[in-house]
């Protein structure tokens, strides 16, 4: 893409065969996110079982952009979920609120058990960073690539994520949806979120909300910016000697 040009959301998606993207027309204009979200996945998010702060937030502002593909575990789909992951950057960026968060719904399917579901998941993050050594897109550079960093994030087109993963096997109501499903929250939003004073709130309300509900806080889920994000990706439970599977690619000496 050119420099300056300005990515045509309506069509870079949608046009792709078999992929349902919720990108509508006005979502070209400058200082708009992109709307509208499937009703299963709407009242998720609604629910009190659901606590993902940067999802949450995003729905209530219109800002929770979702994209509809194939099964978790196959790669067919690789290409347009990166693409549509690279709009969503690029279009984020211009936005003066900066909340919002890009979900990615796959095909109903046989419930997989926990290992399975982390295993799927990090397939498809694995297949993404490959795209972005592709292309030539760095990783995001305000956060570490190093997974057994603090201040590591996922970096997809050049932004940095909070991954959450979401399927019917699920142990926990948190990430217990009807299908498979990832949600990428901008880290830039945290650190929003967490400046302004409104996340440690929102989070000792979800905490509370996991305490009636389940009689514990999960386990895996460190404060934002606090213990191994990545062990949190998939939801389930590990112990201290989990290592993540991603394999980050060296960055290419420019020629």
């Amino acid at each position: 893409m050119d420099a300056g040009t300005e990515p045509d959301l309506s069509r870079s998606v949608s046009e792709a065969v078999g992929v349902s993207t919720v990108f509508p027309a006005q979502s070209r204009r400058v200082g708009s996110l992109p709307s509208g979200v499937p009703a299963d996945f709407a009242a998720f998010v609604r629910s009190e079982a659901f606590p993902c702060v940067g999802a949450k937030s995003a729905l209530a502002l219109d800002r929770l952009v979702v994209m509809e593909a194939g099964e978790i575990g196959s790669d067919e789909h690789d290409e347009v979920i990166h693409r549509a992951l690279v709009d969503f950057a690029l279009l984020a960026a211009r936005e003066d609120a900066g909340i919002g968060s890009f979900a990615c719904l796959f095909r109903h399917q046989k419930p997989m058990s926990e290992e399975q579901f982390e295993a799927a998941l990090w397939s498809r993050i694995q297949a993404l960073h490959d795209l972005d050594t592709k292309h030539g897109i760095a990783w995001a550079p305000n956060v570490s690539s190093d997974a057994s960093s603090p201040h590591f994030s996922m970096s997809i087109g050049g932004a940095a994520y909070f991954l959450v993963g979401l399927h019917p096997g699920a142990s926990r109501a948190a990430r217990r949806f009807c299908r498979p499903a990832i949600i990428f929250n901008p880290h830039d939003q945290f650190e929003r979120l967490r400046a302004d004073g409104r996340y440690d709130m929102i989070q000792r309300i979800n905490r509370d909300r996991e305490m009636r509900q389940h009689g514990s806080i999960n386990p895996m889920l460190s404060d934002f910016g606090r213990g191994q994000e990545a062990a949190q990706y998939s939801g389930r439970h590990v112990g201290a000697d989990w290592c993540c599977p991603l394999q980050v690619h060296p960055k290419k000496d420019s020629q």
